[in-house]
């Protein structure tokens, strides 16, 4: 009996060092990859906050790109995940008040963290969705820092994100993409938005800026699993029997065509403030997107 006690406790020291030496290992490269740098050459925006680009950088930030389910309606933030040992996100104060980061940042190097991911101090911005941002066109951009620079002061404190120790053994594993701008190609170019209306170019444009891929996936058939489960809405899956009067109704009042109230992490709310031509723009695209069978779907 002893012996095998003995024995025992010899192999659970053992399995303890290994995942200890795991850990290190992991959390090691997970603190390479936090801790890297970009040197970002940004566009050259023409920014002028006259009333109708402010205005249009509202309607991105809030209905378009949805920087506000965040970063909140005043752009003051608010803590987006509490919870050890996955860690701490944080989305910024995005103003100019206490806590706020607006004043450490140039307008280039909002840029650069809108469509690129990277921090002003050239770190990678963690979960920023800028791997969907990076589609942004140069007037879009331009107008949400525009937007951005004239959103009053909001005395808001937060303490900085921080990766708990699951956090970086899933990021390190590929389970957790913490840092978009891995992903992002950062060349220079300019980057131009389709003529506004009706069209399946523009909804394809306001699709991608959207953060629809984002949830449910590059090709729309569903999420990936490193976020909240999200449906299939190519053709195939459930929305494919949708009218658009379904589709409006879903965006607009958060119900499907049975009744049933749509789950919170869809932000409907803020699809619902775009206009009727953005949201015609995108039911068009989404109509003809790729079939992706749900069986086909790994």
């Amino acid at each position: 009996m002893k012996k095998w006690m003995k024995r025992l406790g010899i192999g659970l020291g053992g399995l303890m060092v290994l995942l200890l030496v795991a850990f290190a290992v992991a959390y090691g490269a997970s603190k390479r990859r936090l801790d890297k740098t970009w040197d970002v050459s940004g566009a050259a925006l023409n920014i002028t906050r006259d009333p109708a680009q402010v205005a249009r950088g509202k309607h991105v930030a809030t209905a378009v790109s949805k920087c506000t389910e965040c970063h909140g309606e005043d752009l003051g933030g608010k803590v987006f995940i509490d919870g050890m040992p996955m860690g701490m996100l944080i989305a910024s104060n995005l103003t100019a008040g206490k806590g706020g980061v607006l004043p450490r940042y140039s307008d280039a190097q909002l840029e650069a963290a809108i469509r690129h991911g990277v921090r002003h101090d050239k770190r990678g911005l963690l979960f920023m969705p800028s791997d969907e941002f990076q589609h942004l066109s140069d007037e879009d951009v331009a107008a949400v820092i525009a937007y951005m620079r004239s959103v009053p002061p909001v005395d808001r404190e937060l303490a900085p994100s921080k990766v708990g120790p699951l956090g970086h053994v899933l990021f390190a594993t590929g389970q957790l993409p913490l840092v978009p701008a891995e992903k992002i190609d950062h060349t220079p170019r300019t980057r131009r938005v389709p003529p506004a209306g009706v069209t399946r170019e523009y909804g394809q444009y306001l699709t991608s800026v959207g953060g629809c891929t984002g949830c449910h996936g590059p090709d729309l058939a569903g999420s990936s699993g490193h976020g909240p489960a999200a449906p299939n809405i190519t053709p195939a899956g459930t929305v494919g029997a949708w009218s658009e009067a379904d589709w409006f109704r879903a965006m607009r009042q958060g119900k499907r065509p049975d009744g049933s109230v749509i789950n919170p992490p869809m932000p409907w709310q803020s699809v619902g403030r775009m206009t009727d031509d953005e949201m015609r723009a995108m039911w068009m695209y989404l109509r003809t997107v790729p079939r992706v069978e749900p069986q086909a779907k790994s």
